[in-house]
């Protein structure tokens, strides 16, 4: 069990893959990664814990009408890294690639009743705390979530797993004030240092 204060982070996928949720609190402990299928039952999940800060790994809002990305989807892709864009909410209904946003967003507004929820990107984390990628990706992110000092993580840890871990990190760090904003995607500018 994680102590209090927490900070969660939700790895977003779409109505079959669900969420993949975990939390960490002041001094690195982690509870997590759990999945879940729907917002409902992570709205529940995050009630138990009642976090500071929930990090969501989706889109938590659309591209302007006539863009293709959003502006700090653009910045981001030329300061830390490559991002995918995220269209104008009328081109998701009916394309299956974007269930996993609409199915983020949905979560979004659940959630966003009851906690301060911000943006986040595992892929800019796992690239602030070990450079740019040039491995396979499930040996760069598990090299540099090494670095953060969070214990109590299951011995076996998948992606989705390890970017839910990302996420609480990041909400933690946006607390501390040792993150940078992108319009609505928050970033890590440091490695956390727990309590």
């Amino acid at each position: 069990m994680i102590g209090r204060p927490c900070w969660a982070g939700i790895d977003v996928g779409g109505r079959r893959k669900g969420f993949h949720a975990a939390a960490v609190d002041a001094e690195g402990h982690c509870a997590g990664p759990i999945n879940l299928k729907t917002p409902e039952a992570v709205h529940e999940w995050l009630r138990g814990l009642d976090p500071l800060v929930v990090a969501l790994d989706c889109p938590i809002a659309t591209a302007q009408p006539g863009r293709t990305a959003r502006n700090g989807e653009l910045r981001l892709a030329r300061s830390v890294c490559g991002i995918r864009w995220t269209p104008p909410r009328e081109q998701l209904d009916g394309n299956p690639y974007y269930a996993w946003i609409l199915h983020g967003l949905e979560l979004a507004r659940l959630v966003s009743g009851s906690w301060p929820v911000i943006e986040v990107f595992p892929t800019a984390a796992w690239t602030r705390w070990a450079g740019a990628r040039r491995d396979s990706r499930a040996r760069w992110s598990r090299a540099a979530l090494e670095s953060l000092g969070v214990s109590g993580l299951p011995r076996r840890l998948g992606q989705d797993g390890r970017d839910a871990v990302a996420a609480a990190v990041t909400a933690y760090l946006e607390s501390e004030g040792a993150t940078e904003s992108f319009e609505e995607i928050v970033v890590p500018t440091a490695w956390p240092a727990w309590s």
